[in-house]
């Protein structure tokens, strides 16, 4: 075991890390991407080797990633369910038994949450949430980051997370995998998230997976929801897998579209979060998406450089 490597472990949702431990990450990642920025070479996962699978489509995730690993030294392997074993009938514990023992790393975006934990129990390697139907981790993962950048106070040590104490984080629409993530990091990094959701459509806590129900509040306005908060966030109506309840969903959310009158009850500093893709006049206006508090773009790129950070710590553990 190299120093500074711990025992191994999986990033399957947000609470598989600790506070301290996302401190070091936000540092990591800011000095990555600076290192990016300046066009230095880095390349600590030299001769190492990222399994990418996917269940569900992606172009964020997929670039992030893949992109990511070959910046860091590294190479990709990339499996979908119709060009190998794992969309036939091959059992997930043995396509983790056989997959691990020939890469270092595997990040898997799919559908139910148990099936990753799955592939995890029976994985030589660490594995990665890159995206399931219950959480997005590497996503807030992002978020945080820059939220962090552009709201933070950058000490010796980093970014001061003593920043995101009693911040408020209003979340508008589906309580989806975005929600629940979002309820996990507050519940470990001590901020608050205001819930607003369609009835029939809200967060659930046992899914969530989350003890504290002092980290959010529910509230049947979203213009409630928004006021006062230091960000405004939200997704898409219909998220996939959910194709079906497409038209159900179009009137259900039809009042928590984020427009400039919800930005406008938040804080004047507010910044506005979506994870992408967007549908402009449909879970947030141009206006908003397209104007100067959205940070949008800034969030996008940041899921490379969280990841790379996030891929060094599993893979080579704590630098320096």
């Amino acid at each position: 075991m190299k120093p500074g490597r711990s025992l191994m472990k999986h990033y399957l949702q947000f609470k598989d890390l600790r506070a301290e431990e996302y401190a070091y990450l936000f540092e990591r990642a800011r000095v990555i991407k600076q290192r990016f920025k300046n066009y230095e070479k880095y390349q600590p996962l030299s001769d190492r080797t990222l399994a990418m699978i996917f269940e569900k489509a992606s172009t964020r995730t997929r670039v992030s990633f893949e992109a990511g690993m070959y910046q860091m030294g590294g190479s990709v392997v990339h499996l979908t369910t119709g060009d190998s074993q794992l969309g036939r009938s091959e059992p997930i514990e043995d396509s983790a038994r056989v997959i691990s023992r020939m890469v270092d790393l595997v990040m898997i975006r799919t559908y139910e949450q148990t099936k990753i934990e799955r592939f995890a129990a029976h994985s030589r390697v660490p594995v990665i949430n890159g995206l399931t139907n219950e959480f997005h981790p590497c996503q807030i993962l992002a978020d945080l980051f820059t939220y962090l950048e552009h709201r933070a106070s950058l000490g010796a040590k980093g970014y001061d997370l003593a920043s995101l104490k009693n911040r408020v984080v209003a979340w508008v629409g589906d309580g989806n995998n975005m929600a629940n993530t979002w309820l996990q990091a507050a519940e470990i990094l001590g901020f608050t998230v205001h819930v607003s959701t369609p009835s029939g459509y809200e967060v659930d806590p046992v899914v969530a997976g989350i003890r504290n129900k002092d980290c959010y509040r529910v509230f049947d306005d979203p213009m409630q929801a928004c006021a006062g908060a230091d960000l405004v966030t939200t997704d898409v109506w219909t998220s996939m897998g959910f194709e079906a309840e497409n038209a159900a969903r179009q009137d259900a959310f039809a009042n928590w579209r984020v427009n400039a009158e919800m930005m406008a009850v938040a804080k004047p500093d507010a910044l506005f979060m979506h994870c992408l893709p967007a549908h402009r006049g449909e879970e947030v206006s141009a206006d908003v998406i397209d104007g100067p508090q959205s940070v949008v773009w800034d969030e996008a790129e940041n899921r490379l450089h969280v990841q790379k950070a996030l891929m060094e710590f599993l893979l080579v553990g704590r630098i320096g």
